[in-house]
């Protein structure tokens, strides 16, 4: 099966060709640098983008592929959740394409994707479907926070989520704050990693509740009223420096630990993470320290695959069709709320 997956539900433009289970080409087009002007992504901006890209990003990655259009055996597409004009851009034009061609067409859940794609890997990329097991995994990003048990391929079941503030969410805001370039979670990142971890004490939000949920709108609180309190922080390099680590040391800490304590309640022994957030380093060396720890597997997506990418979209969509999932009617819309059941 040659399947062509398009990815539109923020403000990434991607489009990949994957077939029997390999990524034979991922494109991806970034609106960062159009966004960094406003300090976050808006939206009107991002669909006008997906507008003028989309289909330049589809033929790259046809070519890339060494294929034609009529080779193309079937067609998929982000279906949410995500910024709803956005989506639409993406699976309207992929649903048309589908159907111009007289091939199946699937919508894809963004976050179910995520769920996959720390099994993507290799030169080139492929799903390693033959050594999958069960886990916990991991899906933090800007816009989310959860944790979700892989009981099988295709089968899973959520934990917990966000209340609030997502982590990357938390971890751009207190970038905002302290007056760091969009987007600032990249950036909070190599300050930390020059930073005293144990320097300032703020809270980790809901670490030792009995629950697989996450909070993060108190520390990112907590962060303002202490910059409102040590404003020369901010002109003291190593001072801010040791604010980052001490953020992120934060976030983490609830991250792994809320991640080890499922996998140990649940039995699993493998621990799994995707999602933008996942390209953190501190969450990559601290997750990776306690499954070593703890005698867990861990996969960690590659770095490519964490942000928003049609490769897994592409992936996910081809195990759907290949089990007897029915492809999507012409009808169908998209799903600009849909929650990973």
């Amino acid at each position: 099966m040659r399947l062509l997956a398009i990815e539109t539900s923020c403000d990434e433009t991607s489009a990949a060709v994957v077939c029997d289970g390999a990524v034979l080409s991922n494109v991806v087009f970034s609106q960062i640098k159009l966004h960094a002007e406003y300090g976050g992504v808006v939206p009107e901006l991002a669909t006008r983008e997906h507008l003028r890209n989309l289909l330049p990003v589809a033929r790259a990655a046809l070519s890339e592929a060494d294929l034609r259009v009529d080779q193309i055996d079937a067609v998929a597409a982000t279906q949410g959740p995500g910024l709803p004009a956005a989506l639409m851009i993406g699976f309207k034009v992929a649903q048309s394409f589908a159907f111009a061609l007289r091939k199946p067409f699937l919508g894809v859940n963004h976050h179910e994707a995520h769920l996959y794609s720390p099994w993507i890997t290799g030169t080139p990329p492929r799903a390693g479907f033959a050594v999958f097991e069960p886990n916990i995994s991991l899906i933090v990003s800007g816009g989310h926070t959860m944790l979700v048990h892989v009981e099988g391929e295709l089968k899973h079941r959520v934990l917990g989520g966000t209340i609030d503030d997502a982590a990357g969410e938390c971890f751009d805001k207190v970038a905002k704050l302290i007056g760091l370039p969009y987007p600032g979670g990249p950036e909070l990142d190599k300050l930390a990693a020059q930073g005293n971890p144990r320097a300032f004490d703020f809270p980790r939000p809901l670490l030792n509740e009995a629950n697989d949920d996450f909070s993060f709108s108190g520390l990112k609180t907590s962060v303002r009223y202490f910059l409102r309190d040590h404003p020369h922080l901010l002109a003291d390099a190593q001072g801010l420096r040791d604010l980052c680590a001490s953020t992120q040391a934060a976030i983490v800490q609830v991250l792994v630990t809320k991640t080890m304590r499922a996998a140990k309640r649940l039995g699993v022994r493998c621990v799994t993470a995707s999602g933008g957030v996942t390209c953190n380093s501190g969450l990559r060396s601290e997750l990776a320290a306690a499954c070593a720890k703890h005698g867990f597997t861990l996969r960690l997506a590659e770095k490519s695959l964490c942000t928003d990418n049609a490769a897994m979209i592409g992936i996910l969509a081809e195990r759907k069709l290949l089990a007897g999932h029915g492809p999507a009617g012409s009808d169908a819309e998209v799903n600009v709320g849909w929650a990973l059941a």
